[in-house]
C-alpha cells in the first residue's frame, strides 16, 4: 500500500431492485468487490440477506435485495465504490459505516433468520388469526364471565 493511505474498517449495506435476478446480485457484489480491491482495499465477509420488504417505497419498489459487505480499505476506495453505486440504476440505497472492528460470525439478521427457520416459525399456529388462537369469546360465541 502507498504511504499516506490509511486503511479503515467499514460495514457496507446496499439495497438492489426487487425485479433483478439473484445472479445479478452476485455480479453487483463481485463488481464492487473488484472496485475495492483495485483501490487498495480488501473485502471480508459478504452476506446476501435476500429479498426483504422495505419500510417505504423506494423508486416504486416495495421489496429489495439486501447485501452486507465487511470492508478493510482506504477512504478513496470507499468513495469510488459509492460513486459507482450512485450511477447504477439497480442499486436503490446504500450505507457505509466506519467501525472499530468487524463482528465474527453471522450478522444479527442472518442469525435471526436461521433461528426462525429452525424453530418452525411458519407452523399452523402462527398462521391462524390471533383472535382464534386466544380463545376469544367473540369467535366462539361463549361468555367468559
Amino acid at each position: 500500500m502507498k504511504k499516506g493511505k490509511t486503511v479503515a474498517l467499514y460495514e457496507h449495506i446496499f439495497l438492489a431492485r426487487q425485479d433483478i435476478a439473484p445472479q445479478q446480485i452476485d455480479q453487483l457484489v463481485e463488481q464492487y468487490k473488484n472496485v475495492i480491491e483495485a483501490n487498495g482495499g480488501r473485502v471480508g465477509r459478504i452476506e446476501n440477506w435476500g429479498l426483504r420488504p422495505v419500510a417505504y417505497r423506494i423508486r416504486k419498489n416495495r421489496k429489495a435485495y439486501y447485501s452486507l459487505m465487511n470492508i478493510d480499505a482506504p477512504v478513496t476506495a470507499i468513495a469510488e465504490m459509492e460513486r459507482q453505486m450512485r450511477i447504477n440504476e439497480d442499486v436503490l440505497r446504500f450505507l457505509t459505516v466506519r467501525v472499530e472492528s468487524h463482528e465474527e460470525g453471522p450478522s444479527i439478521v442472518l442469525s435471526r433468520r436461521e433461528r426462525e427457520e429452525r424453530s418452525g416459525k411458519d407452523d399452523e399456529r402462527s398462521r391462524r388469526p390471533r383472535r382464534m388462537r386466544d380463545n376469544d369469546s367473540s369467535v366462539t360465541g361463549e361468555d367468559n364471565d
